[in-house]
């Protein structure tokens, strides 16, 4: 089953993010609307949009959640690939993603830190290179 709603999702999130699916969306609002005088706007006819629109974000939030998921993970392996090929980065940023919040927040800190003494140090370098000009 997980093939075919995998491939399912990715079929509606791309057909649901084109401009005609926006077009089709407002053509069914309007329709409703126009119907609103011949249904004496009646509870039941505002019923229909409410659960039409009801039914369609459920659906929409797991079929647009699995597409992001598989995006975020197709993104993370493509950092996870250049991390391993850049010699002078530390492989041990692979797999960051499965920290806690608490851990990430350290090592974010961390290495703000790192950079701010990397780039003290760059300045103490370009004034002993500007005073021998």
């Amino acid at each position: 089953m997980k093939p075919h709603f995998e491939s399912f999702s990715s079929k509606v999130a791309s057909t649901a993010g084109q401009p005609i699916a926006f077009v089709i969306a407002l053509a069914v609002l309007l329709a409703w609307a126009i119907a609103g005088p011949f249904a004496g706007w009646s509870l039941t006819w505002q019923l229909v949009i409410n659960t039409c629109t009801t039914v369609v974000t459920f659906l929409m939030v797991f079929v647009i959640q699995n597409a992001e998921n598989r995006d975020a993970s197709a993104m993370q392996a493509k950092l996870d690939e250049l991390i391993r090929a850049v010699s002078y980065a530390r492989n041990e940023f692979i797999g960051v993603e499965h920290l806690s919040e608490a851990e990430l927040r350290n090592l974010h800190e961390d290495l703000r830190k790192l950079a701010t003494e990397e780039e003290t140090e760059r300045k103490v370098v370009e004034r002993l290179l500007a005073r021998r000009r």
